[in-house]
C-alpha cells in the first residue's frame, strides 16, 4: 500500500466518523426539541369544560399538582440531553477538525509533488 491510499483511507474513515458524529448529534437535538416541546404543551392552558365551578376548580388544581411534578421530571430531562447535545457537538467539532487536518495534509503533500 502506498502512502497515498492509505491516507485515502484515512480520509475516509474521517469523513464517515464525522457523518456518524453529526448523526448522533441531530439525534440528540431532536430529543431535546421533542422534550421542549412537551414542556411547551404543558404550560398551553386546557380549554374548559362545562363543569360547575367547585369541580372545575378542583380539576384546575389537580391538574396544577400534576403539571409541576411533569415539570420537574422533564426539566431534569431537558438538562441532561442538553448536554448530551453539548457532548455530541463537540464531538461532532472533533471529527470535523480532524478531517480538515487530513484534507491539509493531502493538499500539501500534493503541492510538494507539483513543485
Amino acid at each position: 500500500m502506498t502512502r497515498r491510499e492509505d491516507i485515502r483511507k484515512v480520509s475516509g474513515l474521517a469523513e464517515l466518523m464525522l457523518e456518524h458524529r453529526l448523526g448522533q448529534m441531530r439525534a440528540a437535538a431532536q430529543r431535546l426539541d421533542r422534550s421542549r416541546a412537551q414542556l411547551a404543551a404543558i404550560d398551553r392552558e386546557a380549554s374548559p369544560a362545562d363543569l360547575p365551578a367547585v369541580t372545575a376548580g378542583l380539576v384546575a388544581c389537580e391538574y396544577q399538582r400534576w403539571a409541576d411534578a411533569r415539570r420537574a421530571e422533564l426539566n431534569a430531562v431537558l438538562a441532561r440531553q442538553t448536554v448530551d447535545v453539548l457532548a455530541a457537538r463537540a464531538e461532532a467539532e472533533l471529527a470535523f477538525g480532524r478531517l480538515q487536518a487530513l484534507r491539509g495534509t493531502v493538499a500539501k503533500m500534493a503541492s510538494r509533488r507539483q513543485a
